[in-house]
């Protein structure tokens, strides 16, 4: 692919930081736009003098006037902390963005991809989801704000694929994680390795049974260019995690070994709506992408746990 100059919304965020890195590895100019209300500024300074980089603080709940070839929509807040401190704004951020950032594809004659997510799937009744699942989600409960912002999203996505023939590519992202992530955005990783590096119990929530599935950084970014690189016909939506399980109870046993730490686990209630269990069917991704994940949890964990380290030692 020629050289492009592209749009990355949410680039100051963990996901977000790290597309950009891939992208300008590969030769392209990008446009990182972010608000900061959960992303930072700390993610993209390596790259903040880079000559093909350009960063602008903008919302994108209000429309952006920008000349680029293609758009990554990844702004939203992504973690239960983060997204219910300010619920409404969640919402805006997820469904007024896509119109925004649709407008925008629209009128440039671009392709745009959507970073939705496995929560759309909800409690899922089917196990593992496939992208036919429709879903089991509340929509009044206190996680509807993001579940029902990204479900109204690929409902705009789709609707001007049909309306206008936009060229979108709508990516479900499953739990992602690595270097880069908010210490404080209380997901289950980042909590674990944050106690166990300080020596504090870790908190299980449940009865630790409860599965997720954990795809490292490296392999979610490499999903979600090459599904913006298929052909204009394709929109998905498309699975990208890995599909291997862990039970919360092994998460945590891993992260104290692969820490040495001393930490012990203690066991809490379960929050409302919190999914049982989450794991994709990747079959699709392998398909049409030709892809698959490749880091194994242990792998992933290392650099992981690396990088909080040197937050909390700093």
């Amino acid at each position: 692919m020629e050289a492009e100059r592209v749009l990355v919304t949410g680039g100051g965020g963990f996901l977000g930081s790290h597309l950009i890195d891939r992208l300008l590895d590969a030769g392209h100019e990008v446009l990182c736009v972010d608000n900061f209300f959960t992303g930072s500024r700390a993610n993209v300074r390596h790259v903040l003098n880079h000559p093909r980089f350009e960063l602008m603080r903008h919302d994108v709940t209000f429309p952006l006037y920008v000349e680029v070839d293609r758009i990554y929509n990844l702004a939203c807040p992504a973690s239960p902390i983060h997204y219910q401190r300010d619920p409404v704004q969640t919402i805006k951020t997820s469904v007024l963005g896509a119109i925004n950032m649709l407008g925008l594809a629209k009128r440039l004659h671009i392709p745009i991809l959507q970073a939705s997510t496995s929560e759309v799937y909800g409690d899922p009744e089917v196990h593992p989801q496939t992208e036919e699942y429709w879903g089991k989600v509340n929509p009044i409960g206190i996680r509807s704000c993001y579940d029902e912002g990204k479900r109204a999203a690929e409902t705009l996505f789709f609707d001007y694929h049909r309306q206008n023939g936009l060229d979108v590519k709508v990516i479900r992202i499953f739990n992602t994680y690595g270097p880069r992530m908010d210490m404080n955005d209380g997901r289950v990783v980042s909590n674990f390795i944050v106690q166990a590096l300080r020596g504090e119990p870790i908190t299980i929530y449940g009865d630790g049974n409860q599965t997720r599935s954990f795809c490292y950084v490296d392999d979610l970014i490499d999903g979600m260019i090459r599904l913006m690189g298929t052909e204009p016909g394709f929109t998905g939506p498309v699975n990208v995690g890995n599909p291997v399980e862990f039970t919360m109870k092994e998460l945590a046993e891993a992260v104290i070994r692969l820490t040495g730490s001393a930490s012990t686990i203690e066991y809490r209630p379960l929050p409302q709506d919190d999914p049982r269990q989450r794991k994709p069917d990747i079959s699709l991704a392998g398909e049409k992408l030709g892809w698959e994940p490749h880091v194994p949890l242990e792998d992933g964990l290392k650099p992981t746990i690396d990088y909080f380290r040197s937050l909390v030692e700093a």
